[in-house]
């Protein structure tokens, strides 16, 4: 949320990012975008250059456990720490830190050999200990991550030798690979995460100027392939129109995710840049409080859904981008299904709800809305669409770090706008103690065995199941998925298109000599 975003791995600005982004012919067309130009730059690269990316998403601090927001997941992910494996741009599970994996047959046991020779920034050796160490943070008391309920079922970690780790679980846990991947590896003897750091990965921290840059330099003892380039800084802004212009004027070599269809007609045309559409899984959510009344009913979840236009709304934020999807579950996750027909718009249906439970006249509430485009632009479409069934929207404009503090820590809410950028996290609707309060024991039953499968097949049709039942019980309202527009100077290639979970890995960006 991370002011940042619920990350699943992570809660950010809750982001404004984000399988599949499912977009107008138009926008599949930015995808062929590519010059031949740029195909020549990318054969001429300098390796040693500085790349800049321009990010509106500065973290809170460089601890992805302390709540830093999805910033952190921008900068740190894949390029400073690594995990045991890695999500990578394309949506798989691939070995990071991993050489070797076994499991016992009962499911219960996972054995990893760890990669040889690895070391941290600081020289110290990877061993088994700082992998112990790592989860073991994750899924402290203090931990802010919002994946330590998804390692619950870890019972014991042990390391018989330097090389290699042993997981023990209470219970089977299908997607622990999977989960792993949101564990940054670190050096257990690395001291103040929050403003420094100390992992494995290509690059090292150079310098973080708060309210500025972080800076990032080529980490020349890494265990991996290079980085194809020799700094990378991320340069940061609070407006879009700003990190437009500098992109404009060459501040910055590349646009992590256009917040503005406006601010594409610009760079469309222009060969000096380059337009991708990837894939998103960026979620614009009403979150209600389903602990208070009135969203404690379920018709008035329902006559709220029925009552907004959300193709409106996406069309008059993202114009012809972005997806509507009728639930919490992007299409690129597998238990995806098109729920677009429950609860469709329709007033007359909403008004009816709303006399059902016993609010004809309608009633009020506050919408807390953090104070970042694009949600108080859709507070105020909000607050008209329900006025036509009586229901009377305050808004109460908050930041990030508010939202963080009132909303996902003290549940002092009774609505609120916000962006889960995160990749398979149906999960929290399992979670009864999660800032939204739903709770369904049949979904929360229903996650539970989808994470005891024997196999994917299994898995899917649990969580298929419970997302079906979460949409008719409109547990929030879904309100669209972001697309994923990613910008750049021709110059430049190689940076992921996808930006799954906020993460931007770096590693692979080429940026002409010439």
């Amino acid at each position: 949320m991370t002011g940042n975003t619920i990350d699943s791995g992570e809660l950010s600005r809750l982001s404004r990012k984000g399988r599949r982004s499912i977009l107008a012919s138009a926008a599949l067309a930015l995808l062929l975008s590519t010059s031949t130009a740029a195909l020549a730059q990318d054969a001429n690269f300098d390796p040693d250059a500085s790349v800049v990316i321009g990010s509106l998403y500065e973290p809170q601090n460089l601890d992805n456990t302390a709540g830093a927001g999805q910033g952190i997941n921008e900068a740190f992910n894949g390029n400073v720490y690594e995990a045991l494996f890695t999500l990578t741009d394309a949506g798989d599970v691939a070995p990071g830190l991993v050489a070797e994996q076994t499991v016992s047959e009962d499911g219960l046991t996972y054995t990893f050999k760890l990669r040889p020779n690895v070391t941290f920034h600081s020289g110290d050796p990877l061993t088994a200990q700082d992998v112990k160490h790592s989860i073991e943070r994750v899924v402290a008391p203090d931990s802010k991550s919002s994946r330590k309920k998804s390692l619950a079922t870890i019972s014991e970690i042990q390391t018989p030798d330097d090389q290699t780790v042993v997981v023990k679980l209470s219970a089977r846990s299908i997607s622990l690979p999977y989960n792993l991947s949101y564990v940054w590896i670190v050096n257990d003897a690395a001291k103040d995460l929050n403003a420094g750091e100390d992992g494995t990965g290509p690059y090292r921290l150079d310098e973080w100027r708060r309210g500025s840059s972080l800076a990032l330099t080529r980490n020349d003892k890494y265990w991996g392939t290079a980085p194809t380039n020799g700094e990378v800084v991320f340069q940061y802004f609070t407006d879009a129109t700003a990190l437009n212009n500098a992109l404009l004027t060459g501040a910055v070599d590349v646009i992590t995710s256009v917040q503005s269809p406006d601010s594409i007609a610009q760079f469309k045309d222009n060969p000096d840049f380059t337009v991708t559409a990837g894939q998103s899984t960026t979620k614009e959510l009403l979150a209600f409080n389903d602990r208070v009344e009135p969203f404690n009913n379920v018709k008035v979840r329902k006559a709220i859904a029925r009552a907004i236009d959300d193709k409106k709304l996406l069309e008059s934020i993202w114009g012809e981008y972005g997806t509507l999807i009728g639930s919490f579950v992007p299409p690129t996750d597998p238990w995806y299904v098109d729920l677009t027909a429950v609860d469709a718009y329709d007033v007359e249906s909403a008004k009816a709800l709303l006399k059902e439970a016993g609010f004809a006249d309608g009633f009020s509430f506050k919408l807390d809305t953090p104070n970042y485009d694009p949600h108080p632009i859709v507070a105020q479409f909000l607050q008209s669409e329900l006025a036509k069934v009586g229901i009377k929207v305050e808004i109460n404009v908050i930041t990030a770090n508010e939202w963080y503090t009132k909303v996902y820590k003290a549940h002092d809410f009774q609505a609120t706008l916000q962006e889960h950028v995160n990749h398979r996290d149906i999960v929290f609707y399992g979670n009864p103690d999660f800032y939204w309060g739903y709770n369904n024991p049949e979904v929360v039953d229903l996650i539970k065995a989808s994470e005891a499968a024997a196999n994917t097949d299994e898995q899917t049709a649990k969580l298929t199941e419970a997302n079906r039942i979460i949409a008719e019980d409109a547990a929030s309202n879904w309100l669209y998925l972001y697309p994923q527009i990613v910008v750049s100077s021709s110059a430049v290639t190689g940076y992921p298109l996808n930006g799954l979970n906020s993460q931007f890995f770096a590693y692979n960006i080429k940026k002409s000599g010439n």
